[in-house]
């Protein structure tokens, strides 16, 4: 099987927009999901999360009743926080029956929230994690990327601001990759 048969009429949502995230996006939609749900605890992302191609945006920090009025609306959960402190109760009642919640991101220490047997159980949920995939499918990620012209959005700063890069970076500053330029070496 194809990676896009796997998402191919499905509902996405990407917990954490950055970095990863606005990747999850970009081949999300790529891919053919039906919708693309974009999950951040800020707003402040919204505009570009849906120019990148999301349908929805659930801002958790901000949107009243959010798991309430969106629960089991999503078939797949693509996770990139790294926080273990996230709701994830409330992310996995997101998901449909038969749902599944795949872990991308790598908190510090390893450790997630803790999750009540009673919530997998009731839905048929399943929960997975990923690193990389196989060698074939990222080559096809990678043609998938070259025919749809699937590319970051960065933000090129000069290599002697490396240090500031570090402080804004940390900050959740990037939008949504940091390149530092060689401006010596760099083509004119």
């Amino acid at each position: 099987m194809c990676i896009r048969d796997r998402y191919m009429g499905k509902t996405v949502g990407i917990v954490g927009v950055g970095g990863l995230g606005h990747f999850g996006v970009l081949f999300a939609k790529a891919l053919g999901a039906d919708r693309v749900v974009g999950i951040s605890r800020k707003a402040d992302k919204k505009d570009d999360v849906l120019a990148l191609g999301a349908d929805e945006y659930i801002a958790t920090s901000e949107d009243a009743d959010w798991a309430t009025k969106n629960k089991r609306s999503l078939d797949l959960i693509i996770s990139t926080v790294s926080s273990e402190k996230m709701p994830l109760t409330d992310y996995l009642g997101l998901l449909k029956t038969k749902g599944s919640l795949i872990q991308v991101g790598a908190p510090d220490g390893g450790n997630l929230p803790p999750v009540n047997a009673f919530t997998l159980i009731a839905g048929g949920i399943k929960i997975g994690g990923s690193a990389i995939g196989s060698p074939h499918e990222i080559e096809e990620m990678l043609q998938l990327a070259a025919d749809q012209k699937i590319k970051p959005w960065v933000q090129e700063r000069p290599l002697k601001e490396a240090n500031q890069v570090l402080v804004d970076f940390e900050a959740g500053k990037a939008r949504y990759r940091y390149v530092l330029v060689n401006e010596k070496h760099a083509s004119k």
